[in-house]
């Protein structure tokens, strides 16, 4: 399947200043890829790189495998770009606001009415469809300007920060249109400081800092990367010497995985915390089956991840 984006040492300067070095990313066809970064890191230069809003300083973009040339007029149709910053026309109501881009795109009458329509709709804003849209809420104005970038149907979406100044409950209706939209066959990119919420939405994610991408992948991936092992949890019915035992001798077999440290819970004696330098799901079914067949009576056993904001800040803490 071709990549919906790729760049190949994608780099942008500003002046003597390096905003984004050689940067090489690929975003597949359908997918939702998380753009993580503390300020300043690049991705709002990337994300206005790819909607051909910047020239590069060097490098290359692809998108849907078409050269993207300096002009950026075919990102401009292959994509929807919505900023961080967004403004809005005073004094136009809402379905007007949607209909004067789409006369910008040139969609004639019957198309503009039924786009417009289409949109409101999907970004339930149906019934405030007569409103002027600077009375709109932060969160209502946020969906107009997602409809906005929707109006010529591109096939990616670039949201840079699009959950900035949302309240709990705008978060979750916009986390459900990002996967109705991916359903739909759009692939988005976007950037946010909300790294739980990403984790839970996105198929992928790219930690960037210093205009250098430190890493990207699958989340579980990219928090296995970064954790550089996993931390199990394993409670025991009876006295666990036996079970300290028989963790630490494990016999020298492929299919176990290496063991770093075993140590007693300090406030429940029954508990282990046991550290993997290296392990699978299936290297930890199998350790769990040499407990059993050891005779170690166990009544919990699972893996515990560390959060992608404690990983995030350590991995940049280590990079500053």
């Amino acid at each position: 399947m071709t990549n919906a984006i790729e760049t190949t040492n994608l780099t942008r300067r500003y002046g003597k200043t390096t905003a984004l070095a050689n940067l090489n990313l690929s975003v597949a066809q359908g997918s939702i890829y998380g753009f993580i970064g503390p300020n300043g890191a690049g991705k709002t230069t990337t994300l206005r790189l790819l909607a051909g809003l910047l020239e590069p300083s060097s490098g290359e973009i692809r998108l849907l495998n078409q050269k993207l040339s300096g002009s950026g007029t075919e990102a401009q149709r292959l994509v929807g770009y919505m900023p961080d910053f967004f403004g809005v026309y005073d004094d136009l109501r809402v379905w007007e606001y949607l209909d004067f881009f789409a006369r910008c795109y040139g969609l004639d009458h019957a198309r503009r009415r039924t786009t417009v329509e289409q949109l409101l709709d999907l970004v339930d804003l149906t019934p405030r469809r007569n409103d002027f849209v600077q009375n709109l809420s932060r969160g209502m104005q946020q969906r107009l300007c997602l409809a906005h970038a929707l109006v010529h149907d591109p096939p990616i979406l670039l949201l840079d920060e699009p959950a900035s100044g949302l309240d709990p409950r705008a978060r979750v209706e916009l986390r459900e249109l990002l996967r109705t939209l991916r359903e739909m066959g759009k692939t988005i990119v976007l950037s946010s400081h909300i790294l739980s919420e990403l984790a839970e939405i996105c198929t992928e994610i790219g930690i960037i800092d210093c205009g250098q991408m430190i890493v990207s992948g699958s989340v579980d991936a990219v928090r296995q990367q970064l954790q550089g092992g996993s931390h199990l949890r394993i409670r025991i019915l009876g006295a666990v010497e036996p079970a300290v035992e028989a963790l630490q001798n494990t016999p020298a077999a492929s299919r176990l995985p290496a063991i770093a440290e075993v140590r007693v819970d300090s406030s429940d004696e029954r508990v282990l915390h046991v550290e993997l330098a290296n392990a699978t799901e299936e290297t930890q079914a199998a350790l769990l089956t040499h407990l059993v067949t050891s005779g170690i009576l166990v009544s919990e056993y699972h893996a515990q991840t560390e959060n992608l904001e404690n990983l995030f800040l350590r991995l940049t803490e280590v990079m500053s």
